[in-house]
């Protein structure tokens, strides 16, 4: 999508968003965006290992205007994820549920997130949308509501949920949970080849500039 203010992308899996450090890191999104609009400005991120919708600005005041929607959170975002659900405690849940659970870094770990007392307070909406394409998985609506760095993969590892396909996160357990094989980071990695987390809407009402907006990209898996 694109109009007089920004311009929406879909990014694959396993490209980055903007260059990290190093010569073997300037490849992204940005990168390739900017080859054919120059005067793009970034607004906001998805990590390397998501795929799905990424808008950009293409002027200074829109930049200004679409981060500020961004940090008031009147931008709505809608992801998928498959998640590990081996005892189909995710499936029963076709209404709404809420993960209300502060985070944190995990500083020995860095830079890893942890659910830890006085964290930032983080909030994800979920919902069961049907089974996954592997025994004991699930497929998961997500809303998160604050946008805590790794918040839908340490929200979903505290539940006992973790993401198919998460190496960093796809280990954990909840506490007592009995979770077959597949669940680790290794075998849910090779079977699903690539972390299934889509960012498959986003949508805005009352932007100062340009008309409300709703985005939407099909989920690939």
């Amino acid at each position: 999508h694109e109009d007089t203010h920004l311009v929406a992308l879909n990014k694959p899996a396993g490209l980055l968003c903007v260059p990290g450090r190093g010569a073997d890191k300037q490849d992204c999104l940005l990168a390739r965006a900017l080859l054919r609009w120059p005067a793009l400005r970034v607004v906001h991120r998805l990590d390397m290992a998501t795929s799905g919708l990424v808008v950009f600005a293409r002027s200074a005041s829109a930049q200004v205007a679409l981060s500020r929607a961004f940090a008031e959170r009147r931008v709505l975002k809608g992801y998928e994820a498959l998640v590990h659900d081996p005892d189909g405690r995710a499936a029963a849940n076709a209404d709404w549920q809420s993960i209300d659970l502060p985070i944190a870094a995990d500083w020995p770990r860095r830079p890893l997130r942890i659910i830890a007392p006085g964290g930032q307070a983080s909030r994800t909406d979920w919902r069961a949308l049907g089974p996954g394409p592997w025994p004991h998985t699930t497929r998961l609506a997500l809303r998160p509501l604050t946008g805590r760095t790794h918040q839908l993969h340490v929200h979903l590892q505290a539940l006992g949920l973790p993401i198919v396909g998460d190496t960093l996160y796809g280990t954990a357990q909840a506490p007592g949970a009995t979770v077959p094989d597949i669940t680790t980071a290794a075998t849910s990695a090779a079977a699903a080849g690539r972390l299934m987390l889509h960012a498959c809407s986003l949508s805005l009402q009352g932007l100062q500039q340009g008309p409300p907006w709703d985005l939407a990209s099909p989920c690939p898996f």
